[in-house]
């Protein structure tokens, strides 16, 4: 991938998208001060050179939970028995393969991963466990926190909004 310049427009647009990337490429423009077609395609750049990864909806589980029952969000510790790169990359593949699993995170020291699961109930959360921890030889140790309240959820990453020009690899 090629080298990128930030400057501080730039910064400015994955800032905002960051917080709503359903706003009008006018609304983008006004609110950075350049024309919508310089803005259409700056963002159009941030898109091809990767720094926009996706455009997604962020739900609202506690809402979604008066329509279709409650749902189990956990946080679980995994730790594996081998470490090789090859089990290592083996269960990283499985667990990021299931829709259950919302974030998969390799983290050193302690536990070799950190997911993020949400599944429909706990008969949901024992499905996943036999599909990604009791069915491999190789899962050493898990250990689930069950979610009883969300107090933050966010998704922004932290910008350096007063930096006159950066250069990304």
């Amino acid at each position: 991938m090629e080298s990128i310049s930030l400057d501080s427009t730039d910064l400015q647009l994955l800032n905002l998208l960051q917080t709503d990337a359903a706003q009008s490429n006018q609304s983008l423009a006004e609110q950075v001060h350049v024309s919508p077609p310089t803005c259409l395609r700056r963002v159009k750049r941030l898109h091809d050179a990767g720094l926009i990864e996706r455009q997604v909806a962020i739900l609202q589980p506690d809402r979604l939970a008066a329509i279709q029952g409650h749902g189990l969000a956990c946080i679980v510790e995994v730790s594996l028995d081998r470490q090789g790169a090859e089990q290592l990359d083996a269960f990283e593949a499985r667990a990021v393969a299931d829709d259950a699993v919302q974030q998969c995170w390799r983290v050193s020291p302690g536990p070799d991963f950190v997911l993020v699961v949400h599944t429909r109930d706990m008969p949901g959360y024992l499905a996943l466990s036999q599909r990604l921890f009791t069915g491999d030889a190789n899962v050493r140790n898990v250990k689930a926190f069950f979610a009883t309240r969300r107090a933050k959820f966010g998704t922004k990453v932290p910008l350096a909004l007063d930096q006159k020009s950066q250069t990304a690899i």
